[in-house]
């Protein structure tokens, strides 16, 4: 069974805070109750990411395409020989107990 899409756009709600998620949300639920796929159309970087914030972003049917993380390179180990063996202590100077 072939549904139909709503469209919402974005760029016409005014905020994009929780009234606009609000309303977004009523709108896709609207939508459901009459067999329909709600779809948003110039959602702002803000109101996306605030719809992930929340975890809504499943139940809204939002896909963020998020940009790679930046890592840093590995630092690198530079081997120039066996370590040697660590100093040994004179211990003939400590007393036996007893």
């Amino acid at each position: 069974m072939a549904t139909e899409t709503v469209i919402l756009d974005c760029a016409r709600l005014h905020s994009s805070g929780l009234a606009a998620i609000d309303r977004i949300a009523r709108s896709r639920l609207e939508a459901r109750r009459c067999g329909c796929e709600l779809a948003l159309r110039n959602p702002s970087r803000e109101l996306l990411e605030l719809i992930c914030f929340l975890g809504l972003d499943r139940c809204l049917g939002v896909e963020v395409k998020r940009q790679p993380e930046q890592r840093e390179q590995p630092g690198r180990v530079e081997e120039k020989g066996e370590l040697a063996d660590p100093p040994t202590f004179e211990v003939q100077h400590l007393q036996r107990p007893g």
